[in-house]
């Protein structure tokens, strides 16, 4: 299907504003700036934007451990992501969620998870919920190729297709569980083998080409909507930095991550598609850049002097008593 100009500029503006978020946690993480641990999504960017694209406020969907991404294109602010890492009352999660359990349920991110293989499940409920009330909502949950393996995973598989739910599972497949490989932990070699076993379609998508992932993600979409059950989508992409902030990355073969920013940027693959096309223009998508590296500088300068909690917050928002 061809987008609009609007629809365009958002999607590029999407996977911008994700990379350059994550290229100045890299940094800031780099100072010593932010507490905790994070897991950059760089690279990916046309994944959660090409999924998230189809979805609305009411939508579910949840994360992984590497969930900045997931967080921006669903719509969640950005000035308060931030605020979240550096520990700030004004967070998203009021500092008590951090980069690996950053969360907006007002915008369907039921957030990030450190648990792998922790998603699946939680997306059946929000699926379960939306069937029951006949919503006409789906879910959807991200998993990495480690999280494939897990049994969490299987057995949701199995429950979607069973009950038939409106839940997209999707494996974005970056080859590597932290530091082992995929072509190898994978006995069926690619995830996307696997739907059958369940009973539900699946595809494997070029997870560096936006309109591939966009195309994939509308038909599963228009799919779970209908009351026709789940689809496995496998993503074939790959990240620009380490498992984690301070991975030497030796697993990887020399010249791997300089061949995957020269060949295959997701943002450069996108804008060689429609200039070329004469969809947009270079002056377009270099405002979006200007806009979006300025909109770092002001959240950055915004979360360094936002409010810690205090003391009796300590244990807010942590228990709950019914």
């Amino acid at each position: 299907m061809q987008l609009s100009r609007e629809r365009l500029l958002e999607a590029y503006r999407t996977m911008r504003t994700i990379r350059d978020f994550e290229e100045r946690v890299h940094e800031e993480f780099e100072a010593g700036n932010l507490p905790g641990f994070v897991h950059l999504y760089a690279g990916e960017e046309a994944s959660a934007v090409g999924v998230c694209s189809h979805l609305d406020d009411e939508d579910r969907i949840c994360s992984t451990h590497r969930g900045h991404g997931h967080c921006i294109a669903k719509g969640c602010d950005v000035e308060g992501m931030w605020k979240e890492l550096w520990g700030s009352s004004e967070g998203l999660c009021a500092g008590k969620g951090g980069s690996m359990h950053i969360a907006d349920l007002s915008k369907g991110m039921m957030g990030a998870n450190a648990i792998v293989g922790g998603g699946p499940p939680l997306a059946l409920g929000a699926a379960m919920a939306a069937k029951t009330l006949q919503t006409g909502k789906v879910a959807v949950t991200f998993t990495g190729d480690g999280g494939s393996n897990q049994g969490t995973t299987f057995e949701s598989l199995n429950f979607a297709s069973v009950f038939k739910l409106p839940v997209l599972f999707v494996f974005e497949n970056n080859g590597y569980a932290e530091a082992t490989s995929s072509s190898w932990s994978v006995a069926c070699g690619d995830i996307v083998n696997r739907a059958s076993a369940f009973g539900m379609p699946g595809v494997q998508v070029d997870g560096y080409d936006f309109f591939a992932v966009h195309d994939a993600v509308g038909d599963a979409v228009e799919r779970a909507r209908n009351g026709e059950g789940p689809t496995l989508i496998e993503v074939k992409l790959g990240r620009f930095y380490g498992h984690h902030e301070g991975d030497n990355q030796s697993y990887r073969g020399r010249g791997e991550v300089d061949a995957l920013r020269r060949d295959h940027d997701c943002l450069q693959v996108f804008r060689k598609r429609v200039t070329e096309a004469s969809l947009l223009d270079d002056g377009d998508l270099d405002a979006i850049d200007r806009e979006t590296a300025a909109l770092m500088d002001r959240c950055v300068e915004a979360a360094r002097d936002a409010p810690r909690p205090t003391v009796d917050q300590l244990t807010t928002d942590v228990y709950i008593s019914y």
